[in-house]
C-alpha cells in the first residue's frame, strides 16, 4: 500500500520534471521568446540541472541536447528508482542497460503525453476562453504539428479536426511505445 503510494508520487514528479525538460527542448527548437512567463517557470525549475549539463554538452541549431540529457537522465533515476522501489534492489547490470535504453522510451512517452495534453487543453480553451492568456503559447507549441496535419484535412470550413487527429496519433504512438517498453523487459 505504502509503495504504490509512494510510486504514484514519485511517478508525478518524475514525470513533470521530464515534461519540463521537453518543453525547455521544444521551446528552443521553435525559438519560444525566453522573456515568456510560462517559458521563465520552466527555464528556472530546470536550470538546475540543465546548466551544468550546457558546460559539457553543447546544444546545436535547433535541438538542445542539454536539456534531452537531462531529460533522459531524469528517466533513467526515475525507472531505477522505481525498480529500487518495487523490488526491493538495484537491477542487474543487464537490467541496468535496459533501463538506459527503457529511459528513451518514457522521454518519448512522456512527449507524447505532452502533446495530446496541451493539444487537448488548447482545443477546449479554444471552445470555451478562445481569448485565454496562454492561447497564444499553445497556438505556438501546437502549430509545427498541427500545420502538416491541416494541409493534409479536408477543408470542413470552420470547424478544424487536425487536433483531433494529433490526440489520435499521440494516444497511438503511446500505445506502440508501451507495448516496445514491455517488450524491452520481456514482459
Amino acid at each position: 500500500m505504502f509503495s504504490d503510494v509512494l510510486y504514484f508520487v514519485l511517478n508525478i514528479l518524475f514525470s513533470l520534471f521530464g515534461i519540463a525538460l521537453i518543453i525547455r527542448a521544444w521551446m528552443y527548437a521553435i525559438r519560444l521568446h525566453p522573456f515568456n512567463p510560462y517559458a521563465q517557470a520552466v527555464l528556472r525549475g530546470t536550470n538546475w540541472l540543465v546548466s551544468p549539463l550546457r558546460n559539457v554538452i553543447k546544444p546545436s541549431n535547433r535541438v538542445d541536447w542539454p536539456s534531452l540529457v537531462a531529460c533522459w537522465l531524469t528517466a533513467v533515476v526515475f525507472l531505477l528508482v522505481t525498480w529500487l522501489l518495487l523490488v526491493g534492489q538495484l537491477p542487474s547490470m543487464e537490467g541496468i542497460m535496459r533501463s538506459l535504453l527503457a529511459a528513451l522510451v518514457t522521454m518519448g512517452k512522456w512527449a507524447f503525453n505532452l502533446v495530446l495534453w496541451i493539444t487537448l487543453i488548447q482545443a477546449i480553451l479554444s471552445w470555451v476562453n478562445p481569448l485565454a492568456p496562454i492561447m497564444p503559447l499553445l497556438q505556438t507549441l501546437t502549430a509545427p504539428l498541427l500545420d502538416p496535419i491541416r494541409r493534409f484535412m479536408p477543408d470542413l470550413g470552420g470547424l478544424d479536426l487536425s487536433p483531433l487527429v494529433l490526440l489520435v496519433l499521440a494516444q497511438v504512438a503511446i500505445m506502440v511505445l508501451q507495448r516496445f517498453a514491455f517488450s524491452i523487459f520481456g514482459v
